[in-house]
């Protein structure tokens, strides 16, 4: 079957790929770069091992009214893995019996496995950002001071991180305030929830340590004409700076944070990451995440060119 179509709810329900089906479900998907990178991914493992011949990663986009009957579908229909993106990471969370700690904590999932009893949820954006970080910035979190712009799901998935990896302290700032006042009231039982510090105006800002990272959790970057999500006059130059956007390769938060002379990344290696942790899940083997990005990163260019 074409992994290269975008499928539908009413594809799903006559499927019959007799190969072991994994998938990436949202709305809009159309862009995604899931199944590319997914199936070179899929490839590579093949070589060694036929059992991988007939897998075969798809996208399907579907509503989010349609999602509780399009996963009883995709679960009788016997997809082995799912990956889920916007809108359906957190409506996903209240129609799994199963749910990986993580997951919980984030109050998202973005990965499913078939079991015997439903679906098993987890969530690995979170370990897909820090891989990001560390390789594209050559720092972990561990230890450094942070600053994480945004209070959605993407933001809240980087907080749980940073707590994981027990970041030295966590600033947030975000335009809503009631929107990041209801994210930290849903994290304060997190153990090391004490290290979150709210930016609650802008002038506190003046008050960052002297280097950190800074993590881009909005949107903003997608579209060329999006205003900076941060005033980069707050940073100095040892401040390193993560753009979670992916496409373009270089937002501009990236080529103002690069005149500033910080070290930055975009979020290419986020998204291999999560995705490669999501396939290990699946196939209990280990991913060269490289193949992956090297797929991911050749589209990119061309779209660019």
């Amino acid at each position: 079957m074409n992994t290269e179509k975008t499928y539908t709810l009413a594809d799903l329900k006559v499927w019959d790929y007799p190969g072991t089906a994994l998938a990436v479900i949202g709305k809009p998907i159309k862009h995604s770069l899931s199944p590319i990178m997914q199936n070179a991914a899929l490839e590579q493992l093949s070589l060694n091992d036929n059992r991988f011949k007939e897998w075969a990663y798809f996208r399907f986009e579907i509503d989010p009214e349609d999602l509780s009957e399009a996963l009883e579908f995709f679960y009788q229909k016997r997809f082995l893995g799912l990956n889920l993106t916007v809108p359906h990471k957190v409506m996903a969370l209240g129609l799994l019996k199963t749910i990986s700690n993580s997951a919980k904590a984030i109050g998202a999932v973005n990965t499913l496995k078939w079991t015997a009893s439903g679906y098993e949820g987890f969530n690995t954006d979170g370990y897909g950002m820090s891989k990001g970080i560390e390789q594209g910035l050559g720092k972990g979190l561990n230890e450094n001071h942070v600053l994480i712009l945004g209070a959605g799901g993407a933001a809240r998935a980087a907080v749980v991180e940073c707590l994981s990896q027990k970041a030295a302290s966590i600033r947030i700032l975000n335009r809503s305030k009631d929107r990041l006042d209801a994210m930290l009231s849903s994290l304060s039982e997190l153990k090391g929830y004490e290290s979150i510090i709210p930016i609650e105006a802008k002038e506190d800002l003046a008050d960052l340590p002297e280097m950190g990272i800074c993590i881009n959790a909005t949107s903003l970057g997608l579209n060329q004409n999006d205003p900076l999500p941060l005033d980069m006059a707050f940073l100095t130059p040892q401040w390193a700076v993560y753009d979670m956007v992916y496409n373009p390769q270089k937002t501009q938060l990236f080529i103002e944070a690069k005149k500033l002379g910080c070290a930055a990344k975009t979020g290419l290696g986020m998204l291999v990451h999560q995705g490669a942790q999501a396939l290990e899940i699946w196939t209990e083997q280990k991913i060269d995440a490289h193949i992956m990005h090297n797929a991911s990163e050749n589209i990119l260019s061309n779209q660019a060119s």
